[in-house]
């Protein structure tokens, strides 16, 4: 086989060892626009995991890149006056020329045909000529841009300016991020070492503050000098340098994520940066390139065809390259948006910037810095008026909110029942809800609550317009108080045209079969063809149903609870006023978010004026649509939490979706934390974060980086009502109480919690 690779970079080089040692009678030629030793990069950065997997697949090449490795554990963050360092990263660095040099020396000694300073205009060409074509011609290739009807990529730009460069500065004892706050603006920097005598010193910045510089006017002499004077007190009085002379102009850049829809077209088949980029704030640009490089090798020589294992690889390496490039987008979006954190304590900006990719953990922080993550913990138990001792976990820090206090950060979130009778709460909701907060979380929500009979979601659901139906609450309520430690929030909604439907377990969203009621809601547009058309609102409706909001107020205070929150979320009544998917009035409830915000505003008001000064009150929201720039969007959110914190919510509970049937979410774990975390950090208002969040190490990622400030878990509390205790249990917390009939229940399940851990270290 007669094997072409376009392109002499780490993909090019490693795929034609890689081939060799599987095909020792391939013919494979390496052709490289540049000459041997030149490049325009500094030092690559492999993981642990990635060096076995080198030396896996060649020993005698990886153990020549091992020995040139520059290696570190420990991270350091310099942060407003302040360098806070945690250790157990597991970090290697090569200089990318070396690491070249190296491959170039393996690769010939295999029988590989190195051809420099030869540049390849067209794949087309090499493609009548060699049975295959490695197209590893890099991030603007001209490969992928001949063939892109077929690999149909996906380039998008990045906001941040970075720019690449070196320094003789020894950066040898961590990987190092400086942020330095100037009089234009915030500029940061990634460095580490690669060599005895030389960083990389990747300088960044967002488009403001690189405007304000001037930084593309300026010749890269000019850049230099002006990034020598910002970092001037990291650099020990040693210059900056760059190696990107062929670059005219400054040399900064915006990061393009690249993705491919298809990696091959006939004999040609894309590698590295030319099917896929990953940020460099996550060092994987190399792994993938290398990686990629031994899959691609493998299929070729263990698949029946060119064509099957074209498949396979593509199979393989797009999944892996989506992985990495969701940890890699939360990554370079938190430098995108790193403003939102420069209000922080060093000990959180430092744990949210570890955290950022979501990748590394608490638990895994445990792990790597056990000493430097008790010490953060420390921090923030003692910032939320905690005691200093015992050390506890951030969901098991206190909480308060006006008047009530909590014990803890954990939420049972409002769980749909569909087991009233009425409207009225049953013994089910007793125990329901008695159990969870027996089960030691510091705050359990009811469902949504409704107004009126036309309110209900469906014929199941409860509600709070009928004097059972308050002294029902209290029932419940009372028992919670009485017989546990947690607080107790009603959440008060009404359906709209989400209205008169089928249980949860029947069929979701469904009329109902008989006996439907009439729905109304902001505008007359139908939740779906299936659903009626309900009636748009008049202002007579509106006092009406505002006022049967205030008497569902006045009966949750009677009743006891703790706190109350307005549902203004999921597409109900209240939320088909803010949204414009829902909300087509021309009147002034219409149009702009002003005009959508004025009547949910009015009935939060008139809420808030009843209910004791002393108790919070929480409002609802979807802070994404997910039908892009038709719908409310996460810029749009924010303004909606503010309206309503300057109305008197004292927290706002983040959700999103369920507004249309048109949406397309993204789902993941904590799908829907970053909605929270932009609006706690952009406002300083207080939130909960919501939405896929399902182990404790979710829970205290969350609270520890300041995404939130309460963390609610729905579908866990179904499976356990005893999840706070149990989690906590887990992760070695004995402090937490439980019921005194649950005590031998308890010391059981620490032993054998102590024994599992004990075998998990052995």
């Amino acid at each position: 086989m007669r094997v072409a690779c376009l392109g002499g970079g780490p993909a090019g080089l490693y795929f034609a060892i890689s081939l060799k040692l599987r095909q020792p009678e391939a013919e494979v030629v390496v052709l490289e626009r540049n000459k041997p030793d030149d490049t325009f990069g500094w030092g690559v950065v492999l993981s642990d995991e990635t060096l076995d997997n080198l030396h896996q697949n060649d020993a005698k090449s990886a153990e020549a890149i091992r020995a040139h490795f520059a290696y570190w554990d420990d991270i350091a963050v310099h942060y407003r006056g302040e360098k806070v360092v945690s250790t157990g990263h597991g970090f290697c660095g090569i200089g990318r020329k070396q690491l070249l040099l190296l491959l170039q020396e393996r690769a010939r000694e295999l029988g590989v045909e190195l051809r420099f300073e030869t540049e390849v205009e067209s794949a087309s060409a090499y493609a009548k000529d060699f049975d295959l074509v490695v197209a590893c011609d890099g991030l603007n290739s001209k490969t992928r841009t001949e063939f892109a009807d077929t690999f149909k990529p996906d380039i998008e730009p990045r906001a941040c300016k970075f720019v690449w460069l070196g320094t003789h500065q020894k950066f040898d004892d961590a990987f190092t991020f400086i942020f330095e706050e100037t009089n234009k603006g915030w500029v940061w920097a990634h460095a580490y070492q690669f060599d005895d005598d030389t960083a990389t010193f990747i300088v960044e910045t967002d488009e403001a503050t690189w405007e304000a510089y001037g930084f593309g006017e300026m010749n890269q002499e000019e850049n230099i000098a002006v990034c020598e004077e910002i970092f001037r007190d990291h650099l020990d009085g040693n210059s900056l340098m760059s190696n990107a002379k062929h670059i005219r102009g400054s040399a900064w850049l915006n990061f393009p994520r690249v993705l491919c829809e298809k990696w091959y077209h006939e004999n040609i088949v894309l590698m590295g940066d030319a099917s896929a980029t990953a940020h460099f704030s996550i060092g994987s640009g190399t792994k993938l390139a290398v990686e990629s490089a031994i899959a691609l090798a493998e299929y070729l020589t263990t698949k029946p065809s060119m064509e099957a294992a074209f498949e396979a690889y593509q199979d393989e390496r797009r999944l892996e390259v989506l992985r990495l490039q969701s940890a890699a987008r939360n990554s370079l979006e938190w430098f995108e948006e790193v403003h939102r954190y420069l209000h922080l304590d060093p000990v959180q900006f430092n744990y949210s910037l570890l955290t950022r990719s979501q990748r590394i953990s608490h638990e895994n922080l445990r792990l790597r810095d056990a000493a430097w993550l008790e010490g953060a913990e420390k921090w923030f138990q003692t910032r939320a008026g905690g005691p200093e001792s015992p050390v506890r976990s951030p969901m098991f820090a206190p909480y308060r909110l006006r008047e009530m206090a909590l014990k803890n950060r954990i939420v049972v979130s409002p769980m749909a029942q569909y087991k009233a009778v009425d409207g009225c709460p049953t013994d089910w909701h007793l125990v329901h809800l008695g159990e969870r907060a027996k089960g030691g979380a510091g705050l359990v929500y009811t469902e949504m609550t409704c107004v009126s009979p036309e309110g209900r979601i469906t014929p199941g659901c409860p509600g709070l317009y009928a004097p059972e139906h308050e002294a029902a609450w209290r029932r419940v309520v009372d028992f919670v108080h009485g017989e546990t430690d947690a607080k107790i929030c009603c959440q008060i909604g009404h359906s709209g045209r989400k209205g008169s439907t089928q249980l949860g377990w029947e069929e979701m969203d469904a009329p109902l079969a008989e006996g439907n009621w009439e729905t109304m809601s902001a505008s007359a547009i139908a939740w779906s063809d299936r659903n009626a058309v309900p009636r748009e609102m008049t202002r007579e409706d509106m006092d009406r149903v505002r006022d049967e909001f205030v008497a569902a107020a006045e009966m949750a205070e009677r009743a006891g609870f703790d706190m109350i929150e307005l549902h203004a979320a999921h597409g109900y009544l209240i939320s088909s006023f803010i949204s414009p998917v829902s909300n087509v009035r021309q009147d002034e409830y219409g149009g702009s978010l002003e005009n959508r915000l004025r009547y949910p505003l009015e009935v939060f008001e008139a809420m808030r004026a009843v209910w004791p000064e002393g108790k919070p009150m929480a409002v609802r929201i979807s802070a994404n649509d997910w039908v892009g720039d038709d719908g409310v969007t996460p810029e749009e959110a924010v303004e909606i939490a503010k309206a309503f914190h300057a109305a008197g919510a004292d927290i706002i509970d983040v959700s999103a979706g369920q507004t249309s049937t048109q949406a397309k979410p993204v789902y993941g774990r904590m799908f829907q934390t970053p909605f929270s975390d932009r609006i706690r950090n952009e406002t300083g208002i207080a939130t909960m974060a919501v939405g896929n969040i399902y182990e404790a190490d979710h829970a205290n990622s969350i609270l520890m980086a300041g995404r939130a400030d309460l963390v609610c878990l729905a579908r866990p509390h179904l499976a356990d009502p005893y999840w706070t205790l149990h989690a906590g249990a887990a992760i070695g917390d004995r402090h937490a109480a439980w019921p005194l009939p649950y005590e031998p229940g308890r010391d059981q399940l620490w032993r054998l919690s102590d024994r599992e851990a004990e075998a998990v270290r052995v």
